[in-house]
């Protein structure tokens, strides 16, 4: 072929790269499918990116564990409906999504946590599959990565067990009368227990809070301003009267606990605070003992460690968010070296149940 027909068959070409699809020939009906060489590229293409971006990512040294139960609970809640579950398959509906969205045990093998977390986090385009909506908490995506790796095998009573905890059967005194009153608070005591107590440390504990922190984190969940990818898609779903059924509900639960021995140096950080990096005593806030704290300061007695030292970092990175006292406590944590902030939640978090 001449040089001449080379530019000929190359201009051809470009025009029927344009005209076909402005031709309206190409079929984009869901009913349709893709044509076998389309899905192919379209894999190939999301295979790549996704390795190609996942490089800069670092798994953690070690998972809590509290992440698979944290990750069952929201794939209940945010993910099912989709990809199914081990005790629900993918309803008919999604099955007609084009590409439908996959069933995940038998796809987890091919990617490496790095690009699970890739995924997670950012979602995939011209999909169903969206960005995880509080990008400033890599902690929640890793605890959904550490839950879909441990889901190819899980048995549906394990799966339950995570996803629901016991449940509840209580709506309290005066509250059966409130609409939906029931429904709300299972919801919440599937994760925080309907005993308040957060299904032993796997989640926070929200017995006996004072009403004005809960409504306020609620509140903050729901408007992004405290920053959370499990709990904004729970909080934006109650209404003002079912927020006050599930605030009223916890914080009249009681919250039976046995101060540990006031030793150490979480206990002095607690009763005394550290001078000389300006940082306050814990208690002077957020007891155990009584003082005449804001009532919108939480409790923090017998809340679980980790969670209590995640929240710390958080705080000194300023990626939790929060009321409007955050800012009080972003100020403090970042004077408190790693030490201090896991010694201080080791004490709150030494209180044992009565």
């Amino acid at each position: 072929m001449t040089r001449a027909t080379w530019i000929l068959v190359g201009w051809l070409g470009l025009a029927g790269a344009i005209l076909v699809p402005l031709s309206g020939a190409i079929p984009i009906e869901a009913s349709s499918g893709h044509w076998r060489v389309t899905a192919f590229v379209l894999d190939l293409v999301k295979r790549r990116s996704v390795d190609t971006y996942s490089w800069t990512v670092t798994p953690p040294t070690h998972e809590l564990p509290s992440w698979v139960a944290r990750g069952a609970a929201h794939f209940e809640s945010g993910c099912r409906t989709c990809h199914g579950s081990p005790i629900s398959p993918r309803p008919p509906m999604v099955m007609r999504m084009t590409p439908h969205p996959p069933e995940l045990p038998a796809r987890i093998a091919r990617w490496e946590p790095r690009e699970l977390f890739q995924i997670v986090r950012h979602g995939i385009k011209f999909t169903a599959m969206p960005a995880w909506t509080a990008p400033q908490r890599p902690d929640e995506v890793w605890a959904m990565v550490a839950f879909v790796r441990a889901l190819p095998g899980m048995s549906a009573e394990t799966y339950r067990g995570l996803a629901f905890g016991t449940g509840t059967s209580y709506v309290g005194p005066g509250l059966q009368t409130r609409p939906g009153a029931e429904l709300a608070i299972r919801s919440c005591a599937r994760c925080h227990g309907d005993d308040g107590m957060g299904r032993g440390g796997l989640f926070p504990v929200l017995a006996g809070q004072h009403p004005e922190y809960l409504r306020n984190a609620l509140i903050a969940y729901r408007d992004d301003k405290r920053h959370s990818g499990f709990m904004r898609s729970e909080a934006s779903e109650l209404d003002e009267s079912a927020r006050e059924v599930v605030v009223n509900y916890f914080s009249e639960l009681p919250r039976p606990l046995v101060p540990p021995a006031a030793e150490g140096l979480g206990a002095f950080l607690v009763a005394s605070g550290d001078p000389r990096r300006q940082v306050p005593a814990c208690s002077q806030c957020h007891g155990p003992s009584a003082t005449d704290r804001n009532p919108a300061y939480p409790v923090l007695a017998g809340q679980d460690p980790d969670y209590l030292f995640e929240q710390l970092v958080l705080f000194s990175e300023n990626r939790r968010g929060g009321s409007p006292f955050a800012p009080i406590m972003q100020a403090v944590a970042t004077r408190l070296s790693r030490d201090q902030m896991r010694q201080a939640a080791e004490y709150y978090g030494s209180f044992r149940r009565n």
